[in-house]
């Protein structure tokens, strides 16, 4: 499967493949970001998707796919402090903020920061039109947020700093974004990196929850947070496995622009299943996140 994938970077079907990749990502990221934002503490529920998906991967690592090359080890470390920050900042965010508030905010100021990125370090160039399809998901990002601001009673007191925690993780989003693109280019076999890298990424964040659960005056129960976490580990294998091989075999500003229609399923999710309101307004404004991608993926 490797060589295949391998034989499609640069194709018109590699591209296609990295749509299709990217649009998965996005409905299972927005799924993954209700699991850890839903009736269990944020920092519990991460730590428990990490650890599951660490020990799922731990024997694909070892003994399946073939062992990195020993440059990919530095890329692997500094992708593990990278995704340390972002997973403490979106934590954060999450314990200040009603997700339907600040998920959009994280993926659209990721996706901004990504294309400028993909940029700097790939040397990718959009077009006008794609530019265009940039500035409509800003515009609506960031009307998402004015309109919170001026609207948003449940909370209130919090909104300022959960917006301003959200777009420091829309920063940390673009940084390991564009990072693991590098890493998984920079390997022979994508899947050497996939495996790799949930392994080491599995290792800080459940330490810092058994000390969070051990520490609480009303511990949950385990089997239910242990059941979300094997949940999130699945969504997380085929949410940023997708994505990581959409920017292997094709445009890594293009697919971090069009994962990020996953504002629109948040929505949906935050409405249906977390009794969050949303309204004509605000979506509206997620609607015209979601207008952004598709111009930028016409415009290319």
């Amino acid at each position: 499967m490797s060589d295949w994938l391998i034989s499609l970077e640069g194709t018109e079907a590699g591209q296609r493949l990295a749509l299709g990749l990217a649009l998965m990502a996005a409905f299972l990221h927005a799924a993954f970001g209700a699991l850890q934002k839903g009736r269990h503490d944020p920092w519990l529920s991460r730590g428990a998707i990490d650890v599951t998906y660490a020990a799922i991967a731990a024997p694909f690592a070892l003994f399946v796919v073939p062992w990195p090359e020993p440059h990919i080890w530095p890329i692997l470390a500094v992708a593990f402090v990278i995704h340390v920050f972002y997973k403490l900042s979106q934590a954060w965010t999450y314990s200040l903020g009603s997700f339907t508030v600040v998920y959009p905010v994280v993926r659209g100021t990721g996706s901004l920061f990504a294309v400028i990125g993909a940029w700097l370090v790939f040397g990718e160039v959009f077009s006008g039109l794609q530019w265009l399809g940039v500035f409509t998901l800003l515009a609506g990002i960031y009307g998402l947020a004015a309109y919170n601001l001026r609207n948003w009673q449940a909370g209130r007191e919090m909104l300022k700093p959960a917006l301003a925690m959200a777009v420091l993780t829309g920063l940390f989003v673009a940084t390991y974004t564009t990072w693991d693109a590098y890493g998984i280019r920079a390997t022979k076999d994508p899947f050497t990196f996939l495996a790799w890298f949930f392994l080491i990424d599995g290792l800080f964040m459940p330490v810092l929850a058994a000390i969070r659960w051990r520490n609480m005056a009303v511990r949950p129960a385990l089997p239910p947070l242990m059941l979300r976490g094997l949940i999130g580990a699945v969504f997380a294998f085929f949410s940023f496995g997708a994505i990581m091989l959409a920017t292997r075999i094709g445009d890594v500003g293009r697919a971090a622009v069009l994962r990020e229609t996953s504002t629109v399923f948040a929505a949906l999710i935050g409405w249906l299943m977390l009794g969050e309101k949303v309204g004509p307004r605000r979506l509206f404004l997620m609607g015209l996140i979601a207008a952004g991608a598709v111009i930028v993926e016409l415009g290319a």
